[in-house]
């Protein structure tokens, strides 16, 4: 499913970003290199893609910088690959609207199925049909969309994989573990900020558009679309 995907690393470190572009060219993906971030916005606005693989130390632009940018009218998914290893890095570039984090030294075959997990979302969503109607919520998984009160809400692709999972089982409550495994495909070790963050940001972007409440947290358990 990511055979011929176009994948565009955002990395100034040239040994780093050339083995990260033999790792993804042989897994499949079509690679293209940027070394700075500048150069990296450069080549989203002349080229489509299909993900971007993204350094946050960058030249030009700091990759925070950049995900700020795309997210401005882009759902294209990120994964950001940095040597921050603090939580409050990672949770940062979540909350700007990356898709996933890996620290560096990486393992390759963590890197490649991570990649392979984010395309595949996006070609199976795009492969659906299906359109799901939650009081004035509206979800199309053929047109990637989602409106508010006929209001577009311009989310991520993770944020849009956990709304699609709450508009399937509205009114039940999904603990971290459940909605992470559910999305992820990967095991859920507990001490992870990812889900929270990204239902943080779902929720303040329909926080936007309406006062009513959509999302709720069930203490001890996780969170539920009401």
């Amino acid at each position: 499913m990511i055979e011929g995907k176009r994948v565009l690393i955002i990395e100034d470190d040239q040994e780093i970003s050339k083995l990260l572009s033999v790792m993804l060219t042989t897994a499949g993906t079509v690679t293209v290199l940027a070394y700075s971030g500048t150069e990296g916005l450069l080549q989203l606005k002349t080229t489509s893609f299909d993900l971007i693989v993204l350094d946050l130390m960058l030249p030009g632009k700091s990759g925070e910088e950049l995900i700020g940018e795309i997210r401005v009218d882009s759902t294209i998914p990120i994964i950001v690959i940095s040597a921050k290893v603090d939580i409050e890095s990672k949770v940062n570039v979540l909350k700007l609207g990356a898709d996933d984090y890996i620290t560096k030294p990486f393992n390759q075959q963590e890197v490649i199925a991570r990649v392979e997990v984010q395309l595949r979302k996006s070609s199976l969503q795009s492969l659906q049909t299906k359109k799901m109607v939650w009081r004035k919520l509206n979800l199309n998984t053929e047109k990637l969309s989602v409106s508010l009160d006929q209001q577009e809400l311009q989310l991520t692709n993770s944020e849009f994989d956990i709304l699609s999972l709450f508009m399937r089982n509205p009114e039940r409550a999904f603990s971290k573990k459940e909605i992470y495994e559910s999305i992820w495909k990967g095991t859920y070790f507990g001490d992870d900020n990812t889900i929270s963050v990204h239902v943080s940001n779902l929720r303040k972007k329909i926080a936007v558009l309406t006062s009513d409440e959509y999302i709720k947290t069930i203490w001890g358990i996780g969170f539920m679309l009401v």
